[in-house]
């Protein structure tokens, strides 16, 4: 089969490697229909995820066909078409039966595209098959799904559930990047009143209303602080602010703009130190939580497409073959200036 490897830092080559085989009774073979690229992979082929080795096919998230199941896989049959999840889960040890596979202790969390070889490719082997596979509902194209491995989940449970969205409170989104707009998109059904976004670039700020946001400011507005805390009912400011960009200046805004009893959802990955101003903070009775995904949302998200008109494939900015998937890197290395969002690579 064909595969994109991981050759070290700088290197990645479509190349053809062997056929993905079962390694275990609970695996299944998937046979790719659509993948499509994250930011992480980007951060391992810089090498910043020392842990990948070498030879590793890359990749986290996936759309297919099953092929063949193991035969202590039971809740799936080959020829089911599937959503590969971004985090494997055994379903039984004490953090997959608490909801956190992201934790899990067997052999799971966040490994394919990691530490053993991801979706990006022409077939997979899928651990713990019966709790990483999701059966796509008939309606459901691949392009939505497809949005689900990873990018949805994460801004929903990291930033909306995480943050206690409820209907009728003022949030800013610190970050227009993909996360941002995932947590923008799948924050509607809990009906804020008013949606802020912040960021950098007018072009994101402009996706970011295009997927639901009310209000819109750049990073370099003088005024910013002011004219946040304007849009709220009582000038305090807003009741969640969630940071989606993973920089120290994103997280201060976060500080500056929360209001009193308020919550700051930390989405963003930060690979620096933050200053923690606890001056600012100790009596303001905030509430501050972080996490990585757990894609225990699933379920809850497919439903919003089906019958709650969340639209995931806006998503996708550009789309290529399988087989052109490093001319894929190439723009999505390049996002801002390609105006990319989501690549979507399909078979054929």
């Amino acid at each position: 089969m064909k595969a994109l490897v991981y050759g070290g830092p700088g290197v990645e080559n479509w190349v053809d490697v062997e056929d993905a085989k079962l390694k275990t009774s609970k695996d299944a073979i998937v046979e790719v229909t659509a993948t499509t690229i994250c930011g992480t992979d980007l951060h391992i082929l810089k090498g910043d995820v020392p842990d990948t080795p070498e030879g590793c096919i890359l990749g986290h998230e996936a759309v297919g066909i099953v092929k063949e199941i193991g035969d202590d896989v039971h809740d799936f049959k080959v020829g089911d078409r599937v959503l590969v999840s971004c985090i494997t889960s055994c379903g039984d040890c004490t953090f997959c039966k608490a909801k956190m596979p992201s934790h899990c202790q067997a052999g799971g969390g966040w490994i394919l595209g990691h530490l053993i070889n991801g979706t990006q490719a022409e077939l997979i082997d899928v651990p713990h098959a019966d709790h990483s596979l999701h059966k796509i509902p008939d309606g459901v194209s691949d392009e939505d799904a497809l949005m689900l491995s990873d990018i949805l989940p994460t801004g929903y449970e990291i930033g909306v559930d995480y943050g206690q969205i409820k209907e009728g409170d003022v949030v800013a989104v610190v970050g227009a990047g993909p996360i941002g707009l995932a947590a923008i998109a799948t924050m509607q059904a809990r009906k804020p009143s008013k949606i802020i976004v912040i960021n950098r670039s007018e072009y994101r700020m402009n996706n970011a209303l295009e997927m639901g946001a009310t209000h819109g400011f750049t990073t370099d507005d003088p005024d910013l602080e002011a004219k946040v805390k304007a849009l709220t009912p009582d000038g305090l400011g807003v009741d969640v602010a969630i940071e989606a960009v993973g920089v120290p200046s994103s997280w201060e805004t976060c500080v500056d703009i929360v209001r009193p009893g308020g919550h700051i959802a930390v989405v963003g990955v930060h690979g620096a130190p933050v200053n923690f101003p606890l001056e600012k903070l100790w009596d303001k009775n905030i509430t501050i939580t972080t996490g990585l995904v757990n894609a225990t949302s699933v379920p809850e998200l497919l439903n919003q497409i089906a019958y709650e008109g969340l639209n995931p494939s806006k998503f996708i900015t550009h789309r290529f073959k399988l087989d052109e998937i490093e001319d894929a890197y190439e723009v999505f290395g390049n996002a801002n200036k390609n105006h990319a969002l989501k690549m979507l690579l399909t078979k054929g």
